[in-house]
Parts: structure tokens; C-alpha cells; sequence
């Protein structure tokens, strides 16, 4: 966390110190902090480029072992969740933001991974960190372009009418759920605990 949000017991207890140091290229930023008085489209996006930050330090700076480990019961696996990530974020940007088919790389991808995780099984870390690196890019740029045009209550593209304001906040609700359990998965793998990326 960051100012006086902080909880110390949690604020400077990554384990795992050379990751920090390793990563030169992390797969994603903090995004700045909002103004003292940030609108609502400010906060709103702040708290899901944070939440996208927190995810990729979570699975970032891996080898495919790693990524490809499983957590029995659980079938899930890093790789899983971060291809998953990556199609909801497109998925979503097409259905929600711009009205337009899911194109490149999807339709070269069978099954998808809302039909079947394991699709994401034989693909590299480099294969992964590029696809969900791509999406989240495709994603702000979707982002940017429909509230120039107007804030959060905007409707959205979909079939069933909902604004903008669900569209990001289910985006939070996604990132949430699913780096939580990046979160158990990585201290297993190599000790990471933390909740924002060292700085």
C-alpha cells in the first residue's frame, strides 16, 4: 500500500529480493498516484491499473515451471490465469468498448479460455507475457478513446445495457478475484509476499 494506508506488516515483506532486482523489464507499472481530489473516472481507473500492476508482479519474471506449476485441488496454474486475463481484458474491450469482434491473436486460439484453461498449457512465458502485455495495451487504448467521448455512464456495447461504470467495476471484481490467487500461488512458488510492487 502506499501513504498513510499503509499496514506495516504487510508493507516491506517480499521475501524473494531478487526478483526485484532482477526484473528489469517488469511486466507492468504502478500507475502514478490520483490527484488529492481525483474524479471518478481518475480513481476508477487508477484502482484497475493498480490492480493490473499488482497481477503482473505476481506472475512476472518466471520460467515456464514455475508458471506451469499446479496447486492441487485447484487445476489453475499462473499460465492459466494470466491467459485467462488476457482474453477477458480483449474480450471485454471488444464487447463492452468498441463494438467490434475479438480479432488477433483469438482467432488463431481454439479452445478459447472461457471454454478451456488448459489452452493455455504449452505456450511460453515470453508467449504469455507478450499476449497479456498486448491486451491490457489494446484495453487502456479502448479505455482513453470512449471516455473522451464522456464519463462512466456512457452504455456500454453490450446486448444487455449496462454503462460503463459496471463494465470497470467488474474489471476490478475480475483482477481481484483472480490475484488473490496469483498472490497464494507465487509465495508457494518462491516465498513473494507483498501487496504493490517495489517501487
Amino acid at each position: 500500500m502506499f501513504g498513510a494506508f499503509a499496514r506495516p506488516n504487510r508493507k516491506q515483506n517480499v521475501r524473494y529480493r531478487p526478483y526485484a532486482a532482477d526484473m528489469a523489464e517488469p511486466l507492468d507499472t504502478m500507475p502514478p498516484h490520483p490527484p488529492l481530489e481525483p474524479t471518478e473516472v481518475e480513481m476508477a481507473l487508477f484502482g484497475l491499473n493498480r490492480a493490473r500492476a499488482q497481477f503482473a508482479w505476481k506472475v512476472g519474471g518466471l520460467d515456464a515451471a514455475a508458471l506451469h506449476r499446479r496447486f492441487p485441488p485447484s487445476d489453475m496454474t499462473l499460465a492459466r490465469l494470466i491467459k485467462h486475463l488476457a482474453w477477458v481484458e480483449d474480450w471485454r474491450t471488444a464487447s463492452f468498448l468498441t463494438g467490434k469482434p475479438v480479432g488477433a491473436p483469438w482467432d488463431t486460439v481454439a479452445p478459447l479460455p472461457d471454454d478451456d484453461w488448459s489452452c493455455a498449457d504449452g505456450d511460453s512465458p515470453a508467449e504469455l507475457y507478450e499476449l497479456w502485455r498486448g491486451a491490457v495495451a489494446r484495453s487502456r487504448a479502448a479505455w482513453d478513446a470512449v471516455l473522451a467521448d464522456g464519463g462512466l455512464d456512457q452504455v456500454s456495447h453490450f446486448k444487455t445495457p449496462v454503462n460503463l461504470r459496471w463494465v470497470i467495476v467488474d474489471m476490478h471484481e475480475e483482477y481481484a478475484r483472480h490475484t488473490g490467487h496469483a498472490d497464494l500461488f507465487r509465495e508457494a512458488i518462491d516465498g513473494l509476499v507483498g501487496e504493490d510492487p517495489p517501487a
